[in-house]
């Protein structure tokens, strides 16, 4: 499946990541130029090794996606892409629906707004009433809910072992432990340094994830914006509370605010998460609770953005940092619409790490965000459902580089 160790050579198109993102975008580039010789760069010892394989395993539908935005129309076309995909190879995957708990009169405001949005997005959905939500769900209470029957559940790292199989027996060469240090874009093409080899490439695809500011600016890209990492910290159900819930449990998120709440997810391999909270992290590859890079932090200490953000979201910050030393804390924002659970209830879980593009002056990018030169194409932000999504990010992302490498300056 894949080559470890370094690699000299001159290529078409050399991606770095081995996400999903990067994986999707190496298949749409094969797709797009058959023949054409593909490389992938892989720091880490596995592919989904970040994002790809710390997430919640949602399939999403695009409900919460503002129309006409990029997130919008790669979510939507991405689950169909996606749950294709599975069926079309046999990987486990499941349409359990999504119900959006309403829990307070501002909520079922909002639960309004997203249910206009649903019709207009053209998405399948269904409003329901404080008593069938009791009939279908016994353990969730809130005043009203939309069920959303497209949403699905799967494993991505299991996806992505499969796409990267599939890549591997097209041609594509997928090196792992191969950390860019060095990138360098000229007339003809991109060398690409690695510790132990260098790439030439007509094109290069950068789909680095918590590290795409990094590369844009080893690159030479001018950037405002910067990656803050915000650490989602999961519990799960024990075996106590099997089967607790059919559906995927969502309250009603806060349109201000980029993240989706605590919500209550059943998994592909029959485990039930709760989560996850948003808290700003400390490292931004440091999944073990307390986890601390001095590199990570000095640098977004020193970035005026994440001050002003913090500024402006003060009580959110620390509603998000007491969930995060308390259980309790966490506890209340789930008993809101699932009252039964008890601190008890809640299991340690693996935690993932969310890669938040910021600009400078505070502003938080809830969009898609590809910037190009010539001959590169970085991804600089890919925010939830970057996963759903990720076969047409890499649609979009190939149909813009042409055949010689080179794009329109």
């Amino acid at each position: 499946m894949s080559q470890r160790g370094g690699t000299d050579a001159s290529v078409d198109f050399c991606v770095v990541g081995g996400g999903i993102v990067g994986l999707a975008t190496a298949k749409a580039l094969a797709d797009r130029h058959p023949g054409a010789s593909i490389v992938v760069l892989e720091k880490e010892q596995t592919i989904a090794a970040h994002q790809t394989g710390h997430n919640s395993g949602v399939i999403h539908s695009g409900i919460y996606y503002a129309p006409g935005s990029l997130k919008a129309r790669f979510s939507m076309s991405g689950a169909k892409a996606t749950t294709d995909f599975c069926h079309e190879r046999g990987i486990p995957v499941e349409r359990c629906g999504k119900l959006l708990v309403a829990t307070s009169d501002v909520e079922v405001e909002r639960l309004a707004a997203l249910t206009e949005r649903a019709a207009i997005h053209g998405l399948d959905h269904e409003q329901i009433s404080r008593a069938e939500l009791r009939r279908r769900e016994p353990e969730i209470d809130g005043l009203e809910a939309l069920f959303i029957p497209t949403t699905a559940i799967v494993d991505y790292r299991r996806v992505s072992a499969v796409l990267a199989e599939e890549l591997a027996r097209r041609g594509v060469k997928l090196v792992l432990g191969a950390r860019v240090t060095g990138i360098r874009e000229r007339d003809d093409d991109v060398v690409v340094e690695t510790p132990s080899a260098r790439v030439h490439a007509r094109h290069l695809v950068v789909c680095a994830g918590l590290q795409a500011d990094r590369l844009a600016r080893l690159a030479g890209l001018e950037l405002d914006v910067q990656i803050v990492p915000f650490r989602g910290e999961y519990y799960r159900l024990g075996p106590a509370r099997a089967g607790f819930v059919k559906t995927l449990i969502y309250p009603v998120p806060d349109p201000e605010l980029p993240f989706l709440g605590v919500h209550i997810s059943p998994t592909i391999d029959g485990e039930i998460t709760v989560g996850p909270s948003a808290v700003l992290g400390m490292a931004r590859e440091g999944y073990p609770k307390f986890s601390i890079n001095a590199r990570d932090v000095a640098a977004y200490a020193a970035f005026p953005g994440l001050w002003r953000v913090g500024t402006a979201n003060l009580r959110t910050a620390a509603r998000e940092v007491r969930n995060s030393l308390f259980k309790s804390g966490y506890l209340s924002e789930v008993r809101k619409y699932a009252p039964s659970l008890s601190t008890r209830d809640l299991l340690p879980h693996r935690a993932g790490i969310r890669a938040q593009a910021v600009r400078r002056d505070g502003t938080l990018l809830h969009d898609f965000l590809i910037e190009r030169t010539p001959r590169m194409t970085h991804v600089l932000n890919a925010p939830s459902p970057a996963a759903t999504a990720a076969f047409p990010i890499g649609e979009h992302i190939a149909a813009a580089v042409p055949a010689d490498g080179a794009s329109p300056s």
